[in-house]
């Protein structure tokens, strides 16, 4: 039987985030390549501690969390470089395989997205997937980031549907599968997108990539 709805996770996911590739790039300059790693996880881990409290507009999320990196590795901080992030992300696309999977079930079952985004952001990446989604709801929605319980129950509230009803899609356990677990989502695929490691004990499917959607639902 098929899932009254897939809910996806969009950045990363199913929109190839290029945060990684954009710090390696602006920070070159600044940052010796063999610590280059530990500074682009400690942009990534002050950018998930951002979305932890009270709801704040996204650009505000990139631009602290930046300056909090910045502050602690004793680098100037530029807030055009923040902004730059921020307008950035727009122009992203898709994974190579996003397309292709999603087209194999977006006439069957209703496609929804819940992104850590404003809303002035996510339909230029929503329209680069190339297929209908049901719904697009963003933190700026709900004014509630994920992983807060808080974004599933508006999503699952609005939706008008149970946690048995969906199958939840993320490439982050920290930010999504985890959260869904605790939710009582039992459907879970984790999507190996080599950013995040696979957390056994969570109940989530590993497929590689969002052309295996398909097999998982039973198309």
């Amino acid at each position: 039987m098929y899932p009254k709805y897939i809910t996806f996770d969009c950045y990363g996911t199913l929109t190839d985030f290029q945060m990684s590739r954009m710090t390696r790039e602006i920070f070159s300059d600044r940052i010796a390549s063999e610590r280059m790693d530990r500074f682009v996880r400690d942009f990534g881990a002050y950018r998930f501690d951002e979305v932890l409290g009270e709801w704040k507009p996204y650009a505000d999320v990139i631009c602290t969390a930046l300056e909090r990196t910045c502050r602690r590795w004793g680098i100037d901080y530029r807030d055009s470089e923040g902004r730059r992030f921020y307008e950035a992300i727009p122009t992203w696309g898709p994974h190579p395989d996003v397309v292709e999977g999603l087209t194999k079930i977006a006439d069957k079952i209703p496609l929804v997205i819940y992104s850590n985004a404003d809303d002035e952001q996510i339909m230029s990446n929503v329209t680069k997937l190339e297929v209908p989604f049901y719904e697009v709801f963003t933190a700026d929605t709900f004014k509630v980031y994920k992983p807060r319980l808080a974004a599933f129950e508006a999503m699952l509230d609005t939706l008008g549907c149970n946690p048995e009803d969906v199958l939840h899609v993320s490439s982050s356990f920290r930010y999504d599968l985890m959260p869904a677990h605790f939710m009582g989502i039992d459907n879970k695929a984790f999507v190996a997108r080599n950013h995040e490691p696979y957390c056994p004990g969570y109940g989530a499917t590993e497929i590689a990539d969002i052309r295996g959607l398909s097999s998982l639902v039973g198309l």
